[in-house]
């Protein structure tokens, strides 16, 4: 072949290529019109859907253009919600890793986060307190209103060794109530059917929280005084919105766990033994995983998560009541659902999401109706994406 007849050769290729790489685009393009045209004829919710997500967004930026909507408030109303989905996030590791390994869902997580966070404060209580109050009711968080944590000086700045002390005792406290209530009440059981799990773990939920509400009270009780946590406040385009001290404990210790877990799982031999076991539990067992040590580990981290969120949630918001970890607790399930069930990326990840609705949604429905708001979403998005955001990963 002469090196003119190369030449033409050469260029009938890449004619021929370019044609084919602009019909495979725009077959790629008609299809994916089509198909999102198929989506939306046969799916009515579709366009309900968008309908809604596009009057929100121009609702709220007719609201920021003529002022009705302050983007200092928005501002501050994110902030609240990212914290609050920290929170969550933190709680929803521990459930997710209880399902990815174990298998069940336990509703008695919320009730864990609960007793962690009544003995790390009762904790935090002695530490500030001892020597001018009585110890009992110290350590029972001033039940029958005894004493106050304002009075005490209960804060990250005010008393910052009783702080500490408390959100490890909270971790402390939880692990050592879920290896008992394995030992004792799941191990028997666990190689039956995850629905005898599962409806075991609702009566445990029930026991400890009324439990909690017999030793320490069913009332509300103020554990931080509001006006002695340092405040900043932050520059806005319009105002300022309020940064705490606690705000900013609660996003350390909260991004230091969640990394502390990562490293875990990623770069331990243990860690990669849990990952395993989530995969394939029998492979595992032949393998040689130490399969009761892993799932020793999993209520370890899972409970420890739990009880330091619970400390961390209650410091934050202030106030401590023997069932707030049920009322977290739907939020945290809607999390580990959206995110993913049995990833703890998924997890934080729909933690955010949850706290973030929950709390910007009162731009549009009253505040009463935010933590309905954040359950929409998660349905909303389960309808399009099923599997959960991370599409199934589990726990690595």
């Amino acid at each position: 072949m002469t090196e003119h007849g190369h030449v033409s050769v050469v260029n009938v290729l890449r004619v021929d290529f370019t044609r084919y790489s602009e019909e495979c685009y725009h077959v790629s393009l008609s299809e994916t019109y089509g198909r999102y045209r198929r989506t939306l004829s046969e799916e009515p919710l579709a366009i309900g859907v968008i309908l809604v997500a596009l009057w929100m967004a121009w609702s709220l930026a007719s609201g920021l253009l003529t002022g009705g909507i302050r983007i200092s408030s928005l501002a501050s109303l994110v902030w609240d919600g990212l914290l609050r989905g920290l929170i969550i996030g933190l709680a929803g590791i521990g459930l997710s890793m209880t399902y990815s390994i174990l298998n069940f869902a336990n509703f008695a997580h919320g009730d864990y986060l609960t007793s962690g966070a009544f003995a790390g404060m009762g904790t935090s209580y002695l530490i500030a307190g001892i020597g001018e109050n009585s110890v009992g009711a110290l350590l029972l968080v001033g039940a029958g209103g005894s004493v106050f944590g304002g009075a005490l000086g209960i804060g990250v700045t005010t008393a910052p060794l009783a702080v500490v002390f408390g959100a490890l005792v909270a971790g402390v406290a939880a692990i050592v109530l879920a290896l008992a209530i394995d030992r004792f009440v799941y191990r028997p059981i666990r190689d039956e059917s995850g629905i005898a799990l599962l409806i075991t773990s609702i009566g445990v939920a029930f026991a400890l929280r009324y439990l909690l509400q017999f030793v320490y009270g069913a009332g509300v009780r103020g554990t931080t005084a509001s006006g002695s946590v340092p405040r900043v406040s932050v520059p806005a385009i319009d105002g300022t919105f309020r940064v705490t001290a606690h705000d900013i404990s609660l996003i350390v210790v909260a991004g230091g766990l969640m990394l502390g877990v990562h490293l875990l799982l990623q770069r331990t031999k243990l860690g990669k033994a849990m990952r395993a076991m989530s995969d394939n539990e029998d492979l595992a067992r032949i393998t040689g995983i130490p399969t009761e040590e892993v799932i020793r580990t999993t209520w370890i981290v899972g409970a420890g998560l739990t009880g330091v969120a619970g400390y961390m949630f209650v410091l934050w918001k202030g106030t401590l009541g023997f069932n707030d970890g049920w009322l977290l607790l739907l939020l945290v399930f809607a999390a580990v659902i959206l995110g993913g069930i049995g990833s703890i990326y998924g997890a934080i990840g729909g933690g955010i999401i949850i706290g973030l609705t929950a709390s910007v949604s009162v731009i549009w429905i009253p505040s009463a109706f935010g933590r309905a708001a954040a359950f929409v979403v998660m349905i909303v998005i389960l309808l399009f994406k099923p599997e959960g955001i991370f599409s199934g990963r589990t726990t690595a």
